[in-house]
């Protein structure tokens, strides 16, 4: 039989090697591009200048470091504890019925796109298809190094000028959807949840058919009493799973709200640019009369929308977070 301490001694040294292996994520990258400059610097006086392919190729690998080297320095921005964890995502289509859903789902594929780009790990929690298209509700958790500090440049209403493919008259129509982004809490995090604040229902899970999804009751809908905050999982075929996936973005919810104090102070100090209330949206899509996607926090302006479509929002996140590095 194991000794008491066993466990917390296991449990201590998995901290400290996951730490360990934090640290030296942040470290090694430097290391790297600084050997690779020093490299080039000694090969640039070994060559002679009549070398012009030489020559052009250290110019080149210098201008790719220079790109490495800006993308090290932005990731110094994300310095708050929570920027390094996993995210977790969720898209609310505003009022406007099958147009708000539609956007809801283009904004939900731009996201996993955007993460697909970067080689993250995405799995939908949670997903409410709408009645002719698109989507009423989606969570999804974003699983890569830094997940939240990046996309959380993306919470706020974001807002849709386009030719209706829905109306038969092809009218012009603007729709809203509200974007949500919360730390995933990790397990050292004291986020305790007592069984006595918690209701716990069981409902067959809407959506498609097949496998036993939408046969059982197997969804789950679990209600914070002290907060009233709501959350649901109905995706995956086990009630208990569903019930881990509930309980572990209720603790995301209850972490963000620990951060909220702070958010406000950083509200006052900005003033209105980084208030995400309904009506007041941090970027606009717009399809016609003309193409260009435009974030009213830094007027960053990006003309080829199809391509911010396909997930290319780098230019507008990093823009923000080096307007507001304090933003939590």
């Amino acid at each position: 039989m194991s000794a008491p301490g066993f466990w917390d001694n296991r449990q201590k040294a998995e901290s400290v090697l996951k730490e360990l292996k934090e640290l030296k994520s942040v470290v090694a990258p430097w290391e790297k591009v600084n050997q690779e400059y020093e490299d080039l610097s000694e090969l640039s006086q070994l060559i002679q200048e009549s070398d012009k392919k030489d020559v052009e190729e250290i110019a080149a690998n210098l201008e790719r470091l220079k790109d490495d080297l800006e993308q090290l320095e932005f990731r110094l921005i994300l310095a708050k504890d929570e920027d390094k964890n996993n995210a977790i995502l969720n898209i609310h289509p505003g009022a406007g019925g099958t147009e708000a859903c539609d956007w809801a789902e283009m904004l939900l594929r731009m996201y996993l796109r955007w993460a697909e780009k970067r080689k993250f790990k995405t799995k939908v929690i949670d997903l409410l298809p709408g009645g002719e298209a698109g989507i009423k509700d989606v969570t999804v958790e974003i699983e890569g190094s830094y997940a939240y500090g990046y996309l959380k440049a993306e919470r706020g209403v974001h807002r849709l000028v386009r030719i209706s493919p829905f109306d038969a008259n092809k009218r012009r129509h603007t729709s809203f959807a509200s974007v949500d982004v919360m730390p995933e809490v990790e397990e050292e995090k004291d986020i305790e949840l007592k069984p006595e604040d918690l209701k716990i229902d069981v409902f067959r899970s809407s959506g498609p058919g097949g496998q036993s999804v939408n046969t059982t009751d197997s969804a789950v809908r679990v209600t914070h009493l002290p907060t009233g905050i709501v959350v649901s999982c109905q995706n995956e075929r086990s009630q208990y799973k569903n019930k881990v996936w509930a309980l572990k973005v209720l603790k995301a919810r209850l972490y963000q709200r620990q951060l909220e104090e702070e958010r406000k102070k950083l509200k006052e100090k900005y003033g209105e640019k980084l208030d995400i209330a309904w009506g007041s949206q941090i970027r606009s899509y717009v399809f016609h009369p003309y193409s260009m996607v435009k974030d009213h926090r830094t007027n960053i302006e990006e003309h080829n929308v199809s391509a911010v479509m396909d997930g290319e929002i780098d230019r507008f996140i990093e823009g923000f977070l080096k307007k507001f590095p304090d933003y939590a």
